[in-house]
């Protein structure tokens, strides 16, 4: 059955979830340079930045999706080989530093949420942010961010086991190499998620088209 991307995007009921989109995740200080470089070349944060922005004009909510440690990593669980490679050398991405903060081209503005977490891999266990996003009437989350490997993974199964809808944003993702991100989206999020673009999700919403469809169960 085709998809009904206006149902689908209705501004009425999508919110706009960024992942992990932060300095010393995507940017230059990054610990996971080759994600880095990947981000670069392939223009996410731009396309983010373009995405988020059309979300605030359609009153789309916008939620940034963080991983921070406390600077003695308390509260943290360092219990798989990509955890344990983070927790090597001196606390990294720690709460309140330049690291964890947000890339600049992304805010966040006032009217953004931030969701942050200090264990796992993916943003909806053990935070808010299903709470969050019921309250706010979501039964759509359209996900942009890093990487395509584990956390957009973790995020589309999280939240299609919580009775959310997902889009994702193909050419706002990232992972590495390369090659095997593609396949992921081929094999495993077409599964899972509507796969759009930036200029998809913006036309709808420029549009103003679509009906409300259902958000999650209470």
């Amino acid at each position: 059955m085709p998809i009904d991307l206006g149902r689908l995007l209705d501004p009425a009921q999508a919110a706009v979830l960024t992942m992990e989109l932060q300095r010393g995740v995507v940017g230059e200080a990054s610990v996971l340079p080759e994600l880095a470089a990947q981000v670069r070349a392939r223009g996410v944060v731009a396309k983010a930045a373009r995405l988020v922005a059309g979300a605030r004009r359609a009153r789309v909510p916008v939620v940034h999706c963080t991983a921070e440690f406390r600077p003695d990593r308390a509260g943290s669980s360092f219990n798989s080989p990509l955890m344990a490679a983070l927790a090597k050398g001196p606390p990294r991405l720690v709460a309140g530093s330049d690291a964890a903060a947000l890339v600049a081209e992304l805010g966040p503005e006032d009217g953004d949420f931030v969701s942050s977490r200090l264990h796992g891999v993916s943003p909806f266990t053990g935070t808010a942010l299903d709470m969050l996003l019921r309250n706010l009437g979501v039964g759509t989350v359209v996900a942009t961010g890093v990487s395509v490997n584990v956390a957009l993974i973790g995020l589309a199964i999280e939240a299609v086991n919580l009775g959310y809808s997902v889009a994702i944003v193909t050419d706002a993702v990232a992972g590495v190499p390369q090659e095997y991100a593609e396949a992921v989206m081929a094999n495993t999020m077409a599964m899972l998620a509507t796969r759009v673009t930036v200029d998809d999700v913006l036309r709808q919403w420029q549009a103003g088209q679509g009906a409300p469809g259902p958000g999650p169960g209470p």
